[in-house]
């Protein structure tokens, strides 16, 4: 089993964008927090995405309270998206998505019947490879993942339990994984009795490398939206019982680059207020979260510096904390 990490030295440290190297990265913005500023992101992103597309997001245990707006999601399909279907996998843990049938009778709960919903790993999982991983060569993630030549990853940024955030590397790395094998993978340490038993870093770490395999998958034709709203320290897998929503709404972004845009959306949260930002905060660095960052950009899957593109005011490059500095819903006074 690893040794634990010694505080201060992984990923519970922030590094600020001046002392970061590396090639720059577009990351687009927008605070129109409605189907409208939905569509506005997902244009700036979609010319790669070809094919039949599966768009992965977190479609939430019953009556989750802080998922991505349905109507959002059907106007965007509707519009954009004809014939794309939602993709997921079932959970690692018990409750009301490990199985397929569960799975199901959850996401007609939760609203998302206007496209179909493929429950990847339904009828069995497939092998990756994982390229430069140091604790995967290949992982399992669900059959029906091959059946796609595009994929969006759009995420409910927000807080987790486990990872300390949830970006698109936990949407797609968690997300995209089988049931039984993929996750407990990425949850495990072999040769310990208690399938959960893993350290921050490490899960980090085998997260990532869980997502590189399926962006290496579709190489080029992968898009990333995240949406900053209704973010509780708490990932949309604790439903109902997600801990209050304490961080104010700030607005969408999307981008080509993974790493860019998880990035785009911890600087953002690290240059709110203290009081606004301490509870995510708190929950980033107490679960090592940051060393998702850093290990996505140690495997090549992207870059930490990037240029952020206002969308609301012409195209103009801004920073992560012009983003912050107004965050009335959009269009107001």
């Amino acid at each position: 089993m690893q040794e634990k990490p010694v505080p201060g030295t992984g990923g519970d440290i922030y590094i600020p964008a001046n002392k970061r190297s590396g090639n720059e990265s577009i990351v687009y913005f927008t605070r129109d927090l409605s189907a409208r500023g939905l569509l506005k992101a997902f244009d700036r992103v979609s010319s790669n995405l070809t094919g039949k597309i599966g768009v992965k997001l977190h479609t939430g245990e019953p009556h989750g309270p802080n998922i991505i707006p349905r109507p959002w999601v059907r106007n965007l399909i509707n519009k954009r998206l004809e014939g794309a279907n939602i993709i997921e996998t079932n959970t690692f843990y018990e409750g009301d998505r490990d199985t397929t049938e569960k799975h199901l009778k959850t996401v007609r709960i939760n609203g998302w019947t206007f496209c179909p919903v493929d429950i990847m790993d339904a009828e069995g999982t497939a092998w990756l490879p994982v390229e430069g991983g140091k604790w995967f060569d290949r992982m399992s993630v669900g059959k029906n993942l091959l059946n796609y030549d595009s994929m969006l990853a759009l995420t409910h940024f927000k807080g987790h339990v486990c990872g300390g955030f949830g970006g698109s590397n936990k949407n797609i790395g968690i997300g995209c994984a089988d049931g039984k094998v993929g996750k407990c993978m990425i949850h495990s340490t072999p040769g310990q009795d208690d399938p959960w038993d893993i350290v921050e870093e490490e899960f980090m770490e085998k997260m990532t490398e869980s997502t590189k395999a399926t962006i290496d998958h579709f190489g080029k034709k992968v898009s990333y939206i995240n949406v900053m709203r209704n973010m509780s320290v708490s990932c949309d897998c604790e439903g109902v019982m997600a801990e209050p929503v304490v961080t104010p709404n700030v607005g969408i972004l999307a981008s080509l680059d993974i790493v860019a845009i998880d990035q785009a959306c911890v600087d953002i949260l690290y240059a709110m207020k203290k009081h606004e930002r301490h509870a995510m905060q708190e929950r980033i660095e107490s679960r090592h979260g940051l060393r998702q960052l850093s290990y996505m950009n140690e495997l090549g899957m992207g870059n930490t510096r990037y240029v952020m593109i206002d969308l609301d005011n012409g195209g103009e490059r801004m920073y992560p904390k012009d983003a912050v500095y107004n965050l009335k819903p959009f269009g107001s006074k």
